[in-house]
């Protein structure tokens, strides 16, 4: 049939979960149009999900048929990004069909069933029955819907939409009547006191956007220009109206997506969860400077970068092996702290797309050389934006370094699951009393935060206060360790 020869010959690819259990991704940038020819493994687009840039090869072999999104959309996972025609020459199933069936002249249902049922399956991603289509509880205002089989069918199809949204208003109704919707976007409709089943949807499937709903809860023009008379003046109040109470023009809106938005997200919830305390301590640096500058000109470390993040890093790992309760997460569900044999060193990277978090993995069983290489290659990644999300997971104590920005200190918020977060500060040259005089030394502020739940004072006390011993004298890199 028709039917078949298509599905055999177009395949669509749809959006994978690149990450752990994502249910969004933003397409970047395709790298193909329709026309071209792609090869199995071929890269076709980059996306960015919540935790990274990824770049998607296709499946199969075959010429771009279509692209069904535009670079900059936000597509659900699992919904067709791109079809491909694999037999281009047109040597597949024949398209004629045997008209025998009288049905196929009723285009309403085969118009639209037959569309879902071409929906190919995604390599590695099981065999799927025909019966489950997508989305097929939706129904489109003013489309005659089930009445299908027989021609009277039209004509009670106006009708069909009317009860659709009293019985999703009152609640009562059946599956097939409730708006298609994310629970954040019912939650904000739900705060602007807007019913969802009266809203038009624009999204990808029928699906509510909360665009929508904010376009809903917008004021109706024709509402506020009730009298006849009103346009007319309308016009002259902008004129009229006072210099700097204008704001058109000169705001700019910032779509919060991707990375930023799961920064957000991450923040808001670590903020309001865990309670934090953070204790500040100033050192003097100055031999670790001076170390520094030493292991720059070292033969041995040619090509390795060093810098004062970098002992940093080390003096961190060697206060929590002195520490290890430090290195800790709080069970919730079982009201257990779990405490961490390993050390997964998160270091907040700063990329175009947002503050981004990627771990050294076992960070604590590292040579320094080890050390200095995984660092150098994970700020390096991040900043091209290619940090995968499994190098984004599993972290278990983190280093901010703001002292890059000239800021002398702050008070870090935790990344979600972990116990302690460090920031470290602008080194500066400052008057210092050392050995009895006043001299200009190296001195910075570090700052520790970390979770009052599991950490008591006294933990997070030794804590800074170790790190901050072996910065002051660095020979204890070598006695502590």
């Amino acid at each position: 049939m028709t039917v078949t020869a298509t599905t055999q010959r177009f395949r669509e690819f749809k959006m994978p979960d690149v990450g752990e259990g994502l249910t969004e991704a933003e397409i970047l940038k395709w790298y193909v149009a329709p026309g071209d020819t792609v090869t199995d493994g071929q890269v076709v687009c980059e996306v960015e999900t919540a935790k990274a840039a990824v770049e998607l090869p296709i499946p199969f072999d075959g010429v771009v048929h279509e692209l069904r999104f535009e670079e900059g959309t936000t597509v659900d996972v699992g919904t067709t990004i791109i079809s491909v025609d694999t037999d281009p020459s047109g040597g597949g199933a024949p398209v004629p069909a045997p008209a025998a069936e009288p049905q196929a002249a009723q285009a309403p249902a085969p118009a639209d069933e037959p569309k879902e049922e071409r929906r190919s399956v995604l390599v590695g991603y099981g065999p799927r029955s025909t019966s489950a289509k997508r989305r097929p509880r939706k129904p489109q205002p003013g489309a005659a819907a089930p009445a299908a089989p027989a021609a009277p069918a039209p004509a009670p199809a106006p009708a069909a939409p009317a009860p659709a949204p009293v019985s999703g208003a009152n609640g009562h109704g059946g599956a097939d009547t409730r708006p298609l919707a994310k629970p954040p976007v019912r939650k904000l409709a739900k705060d602007l006191g807007i019913d969802l089943t009266a809203v038009v949807p624009t999204g990808p499937g029928g699906t509510v956007t909360r665009e929508d709903v904010h376009a809903a809860a917008a004021p109706r023009p024709e509402a506020a220009a009730a009298p006849a008379p009103a346009p007319a003046p309308a016009p002259a109040a902008p004129a009229a109206a006072a210099p700097g109470t204008d704001r058109t023009g000169r705001e700019r809106r910032i779509p919060v997506k991707g990375v930023r938005k799961a920064t957000a997200q991450a923040m808001v919830s670590s903020a309001f969860t865990a309670p934090h305390v953070t204790e500040f301590v100033t050192v003097d640096v100055t031999r670790t400077v001076k170390l520094v500058s030493e292991l720059k000109a070292d033969p041995d470390l040619a090509g390795v970068r060093i810098n004062p993040l970098l002992l940093v890093a080390r003096a961190l790992l060697i206060a929590i092996r002195r520490n290890p309760e430090i290195n800790a997460s709080w069970d919730e569900e079982n009201q257990e702290i779990v405490v961490k044999d390993y050390v997964n060193l998160g270091i907040a990277a700063a990329t175009p797309r947002g503050l981004i978090v990627p771990n050294i993995k076992d960070a604590g069983t590292k040579t320094l050389t080890e050390l200095a290489s995984a660092l150098a290659g994970l700020v390096a990644t991040a900043r091209e934006g290619k940090t995968s999300p499994a190098d984004m997971s599993g972290g278990t104590v983190t280093i901010t370094n703001v002292g890059v920005f000239g800021v002398d200190t702050g008070t870090p918020i935790l990344n979600p699951g972990e116990s302690a977060i460090l920031a470290l500060g602008a080194i500066r040259e400052q008057p210092w009393v050392h050995k009895g005089k006043v001299k200009p030394r190296h001195v910075t502020t570090l700052a520790l935060s970390f979770d009052h739940r599991l950490v008591d004072g006294e933990l997070g006390s030794k804590v800074l206060a170790d790190i901050a011993a072996v910065l002051e004298h660095p020979k204890r890199f070598m006695t502590w360790s």
